[in-house]
């Protein structure tokens, strides 16, 4: 019962994106019913051409010629209708998944940071590729196929009934027997198809991990250890795909065509009984004919179980997307102006650690000036960042922007003024002016004297097209180090209040890196900066440096107040000295 639920809650929400476009669909239904009853009644011509011509002997060739004529037309409107109604249907179809698609892109942009975190890539993606086209299989072949094959029917059996209720009755027996398939087959192929969309998934998951990962697989000698992974992958999918062929070849067209067979066997069983002078030879053909037509129609339904039930399943996994609660802000909107930051008594923690990674950290940084974590790996620098950056919730303790609860502060607040610069920064497939620029606004002479500042001018220049050169996927010809530099650019570009570098200079050389240095210091005017280094050269001229360790901030001061203490980072910067 509650899969019975589920199945209809989750049909109906799909079939609501249709509801926009409804016009459409209602001048695709008048189009399917005037093609399905101009070809309904080409045999009732044709049994009234056997039984009052033919066999009343009165065949003359302007009759025959006259008939011939009428269901020709009749063959041509409807073959004309259906290709119409076929047209307008797809077209609207079309719109329905492409919006449908926009949702899912949208809720998957909106999604917090921690949903990246914990489910693999390929697993959203697969919901915004895979899912979405199977749901544009429900439109435009299981729907539309479903809307003609029930106006067919409807329209046969209304013939049927004018032309012998003996027949029609027997014949119609097929449909409770069709709706008892139909629930049995989605009883069996839903956790099935579960299993193959994940499945799917897994495999993209996989392909994107691996392509990504290829020069590592290859240096490492692993392409047979991995090939062996994505075969195990590969048959899992294959295996449950299997289960549903079998059940399609089971329960489907074999099943029903042997009803129909059992049908038709009854109709001629009915004949030999009843006198022969109730039933027409004409009426027999009319019959035979529609039977035929009936079943077909029954059988094509039926066989768009699978689609449907695989429709379903995408549409669960796509609304799940939708649904699940999106990154949130505060409401709260103001310019941030000074770049002030203060942290009380923070404490945090990824849900999936039990352990916390930051612990009772109490910091205050002055507007405009340049602050630099430091410490070993794993010891809460880039935790620290994320949470300026407002990308997770913070539960235990405060952080305050310009004397403002960052949890209280608008989305459009925290992008406008906190900025952050990765150590891996993603390049699109795109110029370098839309790499740059992200569609903001700006002078090209502007945009010029930040691409000298980040000394970008050289390599821009030697591209055949400068700025509105293309770049390839990911950036893959350009060098790390050149990578960074254009995500420098963007920040400047946008001229954040706060500025965070996540060891942004890290694959830089050093005279880029001094460079760099001066033009960082020169926007410290306007900018608070805060600098994550492994490289202590690079914040030596740090207002103020925190050292952490385990979540810890174990020490604190200018750079030579912290050399003088000689602790963590005296030990540090010795081991560097080396």
């Amino acid at each position: 019962m509650v899969n019975l639920i589920s199945f209809w809650s989750v049909l109906k929400r799909l079939l609501l994106y249709g509801m926009i476009w409804k016009n459409f669909f209602i001048i695709a239904l008048f189009l399917l019913l005037f093609a399905s009853i101009t070809e309904v009644i080409g045999p009732i011509l044709i049994s009234y051409f056997i039984n009052n011509i033919i066999f009343q002997h009165s065949e003359s060739l302007k009759k025959v010629l006259f008939f011939i004529l009428i269901f020709i037309i009749l063959q041509i409107i409807s073959a004309y209708l259906y290709y119409l109604q076929s047209v307008v249907f797809n077209k609207t179809a079309l719109k329905i998944v492409q919006k449908l698609r926009c949702d899912v892109m949208n809720a998957a942009l909106f999604q917090p940071i921690s949903v990246f975190d914990t489910q693999p890539i390929g697993q959203i993606i697969s919901k915004i590729t895979n899912d979405t086209e199977l749901i544009k299989e429900l439109y435009d072949t299981v729907i539309a196929t479903t809307m003609r094959s029930v106006v067919l029917i409807a329209i046969t059996i209304i013939a049927m009934f004018s032309l012998e209720w003996h027949m029609a009755i027997i014949s119609i027996i097929i449909f409770p027997l069709v709706i008892l398939i139909m629930i049995t087959y989605q009883h069996y192929s839903t956790p099935i198809l579960r299993k193959v969309r994940y499945y799917v998934a897994n495999l993209n998951n996989k392909f994107n991990e691996y392509i990504n990962g290829m020069n590592v697989i290859q240096q490492f000698n692993q392409e047979k250890k991995f090939k062996l992974l994505i075969k195990k992958v590969s048959n899992l999918h294959y295996l449950e795909r299997m289960k549903i062929l079998k059940l399609d070849g089971f329960l489907l067209r074999p099943l029903l065509s042997l009803i129909s067979s059992c049908i038709l066997c009854s109709l001629i069983l009915l004949i030999s009984i009843i006198p022969n002078e109730i039933f027409e030879v004409g009426t027999l053909y009319a019959f035979m004919s529609y039977l035929g037509r009936l079943s077909e129609p029954l059988i094509t339904i039926s066989s768009q179980q699978s689609i449907l039930q695989q429709a379903i399943v995408a549409g669960e996994r796509i609304f799940e997307l939708i649904d699940s609660p999106k990154e949130k802000f505060g409401e709260k909107k103001f310019l941030i102006k000074k770049g002030e930051i203060k942290i009380r008594n923070l404490n945090f923690r990824y849900e999936s650690n039990k352990m916390h990674v930051l612990k009772n950290i109490n910091l205050y940084v002055p507007g405009k000036n340049f602050i630099a974590f430091v410490g070993h790996t794993g010891s809460g620098k880039s935790t620290l960042a994320n949470l300026l950056m407002g990308y997770y919730p913070i539960k235990k303790g405060e952080v305050f922007i310009d004397g403002n609860n960052i949890n209280s502060l608008s989305y459009e607040t925290i992008k406008k003024g906190i900025l952050m610069v990765q150590q891996d920064p993603i390049i699109l497939a795109d110029t370098f002016l839309e790499n740059i620029t992200l569609g903001k606004n700006i002078s090209e002479n502007k945009l010029w004297k930040i691409l000298d500042i980040v000394h970008l001018s050289p390599l821009i220049n030697s591209f055949p097209k400068g700025i509105h050169s293309s770049l390839g996927e990911q950036g893959n010809n350009l060098s790390v180090g050149q990578k960074q530099l254009i995500a420098l650019a963007r920040v400047l570009v946008r001229k954040p209040k706060i500025l965070i570098l996540d060891e942004a200079t890290a694959n830089i050389d050093s005279k880029t890196e001094k460079s760099i240095q001066k033009a960082l210091f020169s926007i410290k005017r306007k900018t608070t900066l805060i600098v994550i280094a492994h490289r202590l050269s690079t914040i030596v001229n740090a207002d103020y440096i925190i050292v952490l360790e385990n979540g810890k901030i174990i020490e604190e001061g200018s750079h030579q107040d912290l050399l003088k203490k000689k602790g963590k980072y005296w030990k540090m910067k010795k081991f560097q000295s080396l």
